[in-house]
């Protein structure tokens, strides 16, 4: 048994505060994290507001972890104490139902969220099954891959779900803290990337990140001009977009892929869907070896989250700045 140090909140929208909390002995297949970097998401933002219902308090946020294994399992042979991982969304899966099987862990019934009903990286330590750890390659710094754990991995397993290759259109909406990953990933991909924004000053920002082409999504007859464009559009926004624009800018057996989301339900006329074979889709995290290539492929190629880095300590004005939007492109705590 040994005790953990980190911030929690005790009610929903409350500031997170010194909290401590006593682990029991680590199972076989654990490893024990001492976390050098957690990013904060959005997602997190929600748990301490508990906008989803899902949230026990006092708990602790965080699920974009990067550190190094401080103690290991019995049954953990693949990893090796000092080893630097990374942790992301989840935690755990039961590892024998057909998603499991299949490499599809995101996709188990139960998997164990890294900070839902259990406490998460705003910390000094946390445990995970090992392999939920994802060893991170020696190319790739550890502030920067943090944000990679949930923010890059959301963009990143649906283009490689839709199959974008360097004959592909994809077209990004939103320049944000998922949308600047995404505008680099499908540029390495190959595929002609256009950044779908409200602001007209990200520009030149979206175009050093890999983007082509540049729309004011508050250009109404920009937007319309799109119409047939796109094998894939990404919508990373948190924001209700007018969802049959976006699905009108799909070329045949094109997908839309919702990353983001917004606060209404998706209301779309179904004609267009028929007609063009088009679809709508959602993706989860993804699955450990997903999250292995991503960073790979991160560390090849050179992509990487825009951070601004906080102290541990100043986690209240990281997720005060973050909540006003006011951080370019992910808000990431150091130990």
């Amino acid at each position: 048994m040994s005790t953990i140090h980190g911030y929690a909140t005790h009610a929903a929208g409350a500031e997170l505060l010194p909290f401590k909390y006593d682990t029991q002995e680590l199972k076989p297949n654990e490893v024990e994290i001492a976390i050098t970097h957690c990013g904060i998401c959005h997602s997190d933002l929600h748990l301490i507001d508990n906008d989803w219902g899902l949230t026990q308090y006092p708990f602790i946020p965080g699920h974009e972890i990067v550190g190094v294994i401080s103690a290991m399992g019995s049954q953990v042979k693949d990893r090796s104490l000092g080893q630097r991982v990374a942790v992301g969304w989840q935690a755990d899966s039961c590892g024998t139902c057909e998603w499991c099987l299949r490499g599809d862990e995101n996709l188990c019934a139960q998997n164990v969220a890294t900070c839902v009903h259990r406490h998460g990286g705003f910390a000094e330590k946390t445990r995970v099954n090992a392999r939920f750890a994802i060893p991170v390659p020696d190319a790739l710094a550890s502030e920067g891959t943090a944000p990679m754990m949930c923010g890059g991995i959301t963009v990143y397993n649906p283009i490689r779900t839709a199959g974008v290759f360097p004959g592909s259109r994809v077209a990004v909406v939103g320049i944000g803290g998922l949308g600047h990953l995404a505008l680099q990933f499908a540029c390495v991909f190959g595929a002609e990337v256009t950044a779908v924004s409200t602001s007209p000053n990200k520009e030149a920002e979206a175009k050093s990140m890999g983007a082509h082409h540049f729309v004011n999504s508050r250009d109404n007859e920009a937007m319309k001009k799109l119409a047939g464009s796109f094998d894939l559009v990404l919508s990373t926004i948190n924001q209700d977009p007018d969802w049959n624009t976006l699905i009108a800018a799909l070329r045949p057996r094109g997908t839309l892929a919702v990353v983001g989301v917004p606060p209404s339900p998706i209301s779309a006329q179904a004609f267009p869907l028929i007609a063009g074979q088009r679809s709508i889709a959602g993706s989860p995290s993804g699955s450990p070896s997903m999250l292995q290539e991503m960073l790979t492929v991160a560390a090849r190629h050179g992509v990487k989250a825009i951070t601004e880095s906080f102290p541990m300590a100043k986690v209240n004005d990281a997720v005060a700045k973050l909540k006003k939007n006011q951080v370019r492109y992910r808000a990431v705590l150091s130990n």
